[in-house]
């Protein structure tokens, strides 16, 4: 069932996603409005639909179109900037949360449709794309410049306390609280402070991959100044400071560190490994009252990023199951009425879609961490397991084959060259080698590899 939809869910990329088309809206060529205005207005919601909607694009292999998102951001950059500076009175680059296909704000609760974080957001495609393709011209003429002006946006915006700390004058987490006066928080929400910790620690790298150093001691002088993520008295990541999680809410705003944006990660530290499975556990001890469909396909890549294959498969399993109609579109509420949500309304939205396509991905190949990991989030039962021609960051396009529970063989191909690490035990395996590529070093279950641009290599158990 996974592997269907998974493969439904590529054909739907491929229709919807096109170079000199306009990019996924909310129900994009699927509008199917009987003459009516669609859901949510059909329009481009980039508090989470249209990002949601690009994450399989990377590891899928299908960079083109990705692009496709980003030349519209591009297009619309001018508009972008006269609403940051007509909105929040300072030159800079920030996106509407809720735009039309020009760019234009359009309407919507304040706090995710004029979100003064929104670009940081779409500043992480922006470094996915380069980190995938490794393209020197994207990452100079396109990457680096949209990550700096929300930086500088930022930097403008954001004040220093007394503490010594950067803060927002408010801040919010999309839809928590909803559209009230309690949706606004005195201090930096997990939401917010993520977004611009990740906008700055990119800019910091980005220039340092350009040779400017400047810019990037100035860019990590700012990243210095935030305050860590606000934690709950059990270690799980709060909403805010002295807000925890204590209620189901389709949104896992307060999660972004650990996925989209791997800020905090298994493999930094225990530390960080047991914040991400404390906030996984209290996600699933408050249970799913407030969830959707994309509630599901995120949580399936949460849990791919926590090394937990049961869980990811399991949260699949039930999106495919219980949110998709039988053409396999996502219509947000439980159409099984099983409890998984307590909402069984059917408007169709395709970011669901999209999620789970990633989430399928995550569980099969994961770059994020500085190595590339085969199958790190297999469930047990999994034995027989295979992909061909997926890519990790660092342009390596990876094919593998795992048999009875064990990686047999994996063929990796280098676009642009550079140190590969691979986390696999590659002892006794043959190795074929196309083009210069050699093994470097062999030791504690990891294998690095110095590859040139067209190379390949083939290791076979």
């Amino acid at each position: 069932m996974i592997e269907k939809q998974w493969y439904l869910e590529q054909y739907k990329f491929g229709s919807t996603s096109r170079k000199g088309a306009p990019p996924i809206s909310l129900q994009a060529i699927w509008t199917a409005d009987n003459g009516r205005i669609p859901p949510w207005k059909g329009d481009y919601h980039h508090d989470l639909n249209t990002e949601l909607s690009y994450w399989p694009a990377y590891s899928a292999n299908h960079l083109e179109e990705g692009m496709a998102y980003l030349d519209h951001l591009d297009q619309n950059k001018e508009n972008y900037k006269r609403y940051t500076k007509l909105y929040f009175g300072i030159d800079g680059l920030n996106a509407p949360g809720v735009t039309t296909l020009e760019g234009t704000e359009m309407g919507g609760w304040i706090q995710y449709a004029l979100s003064p974080t929104v670009s940081s957001w779409l500043s992480h495609h922006y470094y996915l794309q380069w980190r995938y393709s490794m393209d020197k011209s994207f990452l100079k003429e396109r990457a680096y410049p949209w990550i700096e002006a929300a930086a500088n946006y930022l930097e403008k915006l954001t004040a220093v306390d007394k503490n010594g700390l950067r803060k927002l004058p408010i801040s919010s987490s999309p839809e928590i609280n909803g559209n009230n006066l309690s949706a606004w928080f005195p201090q930096n929400t997990n939401y917010d402070l993520s977004l611009m910790v990740f906008n700055f620690k990119a800019a910091k790298e980005l220039a340092l991959e350009l040779g400017l150093k400047n810019k990037a001691a100035h860019w990590d002088s700012i990243l210095q100044q935030f305050p860590a993520l606000s934690l709950s008295g059990t270690n799980a990541l709060n909403i805010a400071p002295g807000f925890p999680y204590a209620e189901s809410h389709r949104h896992f705003s307060h999660l972004m560190s650990i996925h989209p944006l791997g800020l905090i990660k298994t493999e930094n530290s225990v530390k960080e490994k047991t914040i991400i499975e404390n906030s996984l556990h209290q996600l699933d001890s408050i249970g799913p009252a407030g969830w959707c469909g994309y509630s599901y396909a995120w949580l399936s890549n949460l849990k791919a990023r926590a090394k937990d294959g049961e869980g990811a498969a399991k949260a699949l399993q039930i999106f495919a199951k219980a949110f998709c109609l039988i053409n396999s579109f996502h219509v947000n509420g439980d159409q099984t009425k099983s409890g998984y949500s307590s909402m069984t309304y059917r408007p169709f939205t395709l970011e669901g879609n999209f999620a789970f396509a990633a989430g399928v991905q995550e569980m099969l190949l994961q770059s994020h961490a500085g190595f590339i990991e085969l199958f790190p989030a297999v469930p047990d039962g999994w034995k027989n397991v295979s992909f061909q021609t997926l890519r990790a960051e660092g342009a390596y396009l990876v094919s593998a084959v795992r048999q009875n529970g064990l990686t047999k063989s994996v063929t990796i191909t280098s676009e642009k060259g550079g140190i590969l690490k691979l986390k696999l035990d590659t002892k006794g395996f043959e190795k074929k080698v196309t083009g210069k590529a050699k093994m470097l070093r062999q030791e504690n279950g990891y294998t690095t590899i110095e590859m040139e641009a067209g190379d390949s290599i083939v290791l076979t158990n």
